[in-house]
């Protein structure tokens, strides 16, 4: 599969898949969990409250490993495997950008100063279950 492929159907993926597992590394042990994300030229973007495991770990250890896009139709259920470094950010402006009428679940506002933002900017993303078979990595 061409570059140029691999980023359309990564792109894809991404717009079309809000929820994925996101794991960080906890006492040297992966540790996952249901998020949402959302995608700005492949940069991602999750919002959680800053006093959690999450935002614990990733003080200890940047690193993160996403899964986004499987259905669970089986073959050519295609679906991305990123590898991440992710960064707390706490600015009014990437609040104000993320907020959605769904986080007043957990929070009272955009202002809200237990409202954080993990920034996930990519190290490799690997397109999987397509039909070449092997993955089908995305330069970046």
């Amino acid at each position: 599969m061409e570059q140029h492929q691999i980023k359309d159907k990564a792109t894809s993926i991404l717009d079309s898949n809000l929820i994925g597992t996101m794991a960080t590394v906890k006492e040297d042990k992966p540790f996952s969990r249901y998020m949402t994300f959302f995608n700005d030229d492949f940069t991602l973007y999750t919002a959680t409250d800053k006093e959690t495991h999450k935002v614990d770990d990733i003080d200890k250890n940047n690193r993160v490993h996403i899964l986004l896009g499987y259905k669970g139709e089986g073959l050519e259920d295609a679906y991305l495997e990123i590898e991440g470094t992710a960064a707390i950010k706490e600015s009014n402006d990437i609040k104000k950008k993320l907020w959605n009428d769904k986080l007043e679940a957990w929070f009272e506002g955009p202002d809200d100063p237990e409202y954080v933002v993990l920034e996930i900017k990519p190290i490799e993303i690997r397109l999987m279950n397509t039909k070449e078979g092997s993955p089908q990595l995305l330069e970046l």
